[in-house]
């Protein structure tokens, strides 16, 4: 078993030009062009070669990630189909129940980000494999400990206000559901693993497989079978796993050899440091996830509240959809940062970040553009009722600012990841979400009678606003080349 990572550090870095040991990750090596911290270098010219790079990584990050939300969406528009009970019912079940976990699976993976994309900048190879056995073994212990969420779904739902019969059959699909609980635990790892590595293209080529195979499966099940709802829930569970199986048998079978040698011991070690970074980074990105399910549990608490909650339910369906590109940028400037600080460089990580907060809001003001000049449009994917369209339709305004705020937030939450600041980010969520956003939002919908107008201006203003303006600060404010020291030393004290 190697030490300090000798078996793998002897041989050329990835990608990496020979001709020079200071050259970034993914440096064409037939190219000539400065790095990133070249002073000679003009800043378009530099601007490019940063695009290139994050986009080598963004570009089948944002495919992979609108598969794997669209076998949600797929999911939630057949039920649509089959009538409005059936509609919130799975639209509680995956916004609120499952995403209640996935925001606190999805998180805790997240630790690797830092680790792994740190690891491989440093040239330390070996820990990769270690670092993901260790995240299995995390993340399946949670799993576990969360099951009483889906067993008791419905009790837990009519205690937060929802109706009884969208309860009742919330937490029969919650049941149903249970696969793709677990299946959090090996597939968040398993991305993040290829990721920090720079294997992007595999995790994007197995989610479209997955996709072609979870629109087979839905209508087979659906449309043939009859199974209605509980067939949609199982078609989901189906192709999750297609997920995980598609992309462990390429890192098994060979794709990286210098990553993976196999199940090793030494995951059982130092559980306790990564436990508390994994629970560090649960917490941050958890509190961001929870943030619009606590924005659909109040809805339902309001009058006609299945009509609020199909058309909220909708609205956070498409800012769901659309919000797998920031969270690529998310991945991707994770990933260029760690990358870069294990490499020792610091210049290199302030300007992915530069690249990458321009990138995601230009993106983002397109698609504000968009949600305005097709507001009519927007739900007809998923509803025909009148009723609803008319709601999202109003509603939208609301959507379009959401994503605005959404294409800067998750970018800056990508920098804490690549630096390691899971935990100061974790309380800056807590007090900007749960201490202004949550209590705004119910001033204005109840005590103003805004309704769920009121309820997610007051959440998206006075929470995520706020939140986005204090991570900008944190990210001007920080000294690259002490966090590039610090991840240096992080590495050398690897065993």
């Amino acid at each position: 078993m190697p030490s300090n990572g000798e078996k793998e550090g002897t041989n050329v870095p990835l990608l990496q030009d020979s001709a020079s040991t200071n050259v970034p990750l993914l440096q064409d090596s037939a190219s000539t062009a400065p790095s990133p911290d070249d002073s000679a270098g003009t800043l378009t010219r530099r601007f490019w070669i940063e695009s290139k790079k994050l986009w080598h990584i963004v570009g089948p990050t944002i495919f992979s990630r609108m598969a794997s939300y669209s076998m949600f969406v797929i999911t939630q528009a057949f039920a649509g189909h089959l009538g409005d009970l059936e509609l919130a019912a799975i639209s509680i079940a995956n916004t609120v129940v499952v995403a209640f976990n996935f925001g606190l699976l999805l998180g805790m993976a997240s630790a690797l980000e830092t680790l792994c994309g740190q690891a491989f900048g440093g040239k330390k190879y070996y820990m990769l494999g270690v670092y993901m056995q260790r995240s299995w073994i995390v993340l399946f212990i949670c799993c576990v400990l969360l099951l009483p969420l889906y067993v008791f779904a419905s009790p837990v739902l009519k205690l937060l206000g929802q109706p009884d019969d969208v309860a009742e059959l919330s937490g029969v699909v919650s049941l149903w559901l249970l696969p793709v609980h677990f299946s959090f635990a090996f597939q968040f790892p398993l991305q993040r693993f290829l990721q920090s590595q720079l294997k992007t293209m595999v995790i994007a080529w197995v989610s479209l497989a997955s996709l072609l195979v979870h629109l087979l499966v839905t209508w087979l099940f659906v449309y043939k079978m009859q199974l209605g709802l509980i067939g949609t829930a199982i078609t989901l569970s189906f192709s999750w796993w297609v997920l995980i199986f598609g992309m462990f048998g390429y890192v098994a079978c060979g794709g990286c050899p210098r990553t993976w040698t196999g199940f090793s011991m030494e995951a059982f070690s130092d559980l306790w440091e990564f436990v508390k970074l994994s629970v560090a980074s649960g917490v941050m990105l958890c509190l961001e996830n929870w943030y619009y399910r606590v924005l659909i549990l109040m809805t339902g608490n309001l009058q006609n509240a299945k009509i609020a909650v199909d058309a909220l339910s909708i609205c956070m369906s498409i800012n769901g959809w659309e919000l797998m590109i920031p969270l690529s940028f998310f991945a991707g400037t994770g990933v260029r940062v760690s990358n870069e600080l294990g490499a020792g460089n610091g210049k290199g990580a302030r300007f992915a970040t530069i690249v990458s907060v321009v990138t995601s809001i230009a993106i983002g003001v397109f698609f504000f553009i968009l949600i305005l000049i097709f507001h009519n449009e927007l739900a007809l994917i998923f509803s025909s009722s009148e009723a609803i369209l008319q709601v999202v339709s109003k509603m939208s305004i609301l959507l379009a600012f959401t994503i605005l705020l959404n294409s800067v937030q998750p970018v800056l939450s990508g920098v804490a990841v690549g630096s390691g600041w899971q935990s100061i980010v974790a309380y800056i969520n807590l007090g900007c979400y749960y201490l202004i956003g949550v209590p705004l939002g119910i001033l204005l919908g109840w005590v103003f009678h805004q309704g769920v107008m009121g309820i997610w201006a007051g959440m998206i203003f006075g929470g995520t606003a706020v939140q986005t303006l204090i991570l900008a600060i944190i990210t001007m404010r920080c000294d690259w080349d002490r966090e590039a020291e610090k991840a240096a030393t992080a590495l050398r004290n690897i065993k």
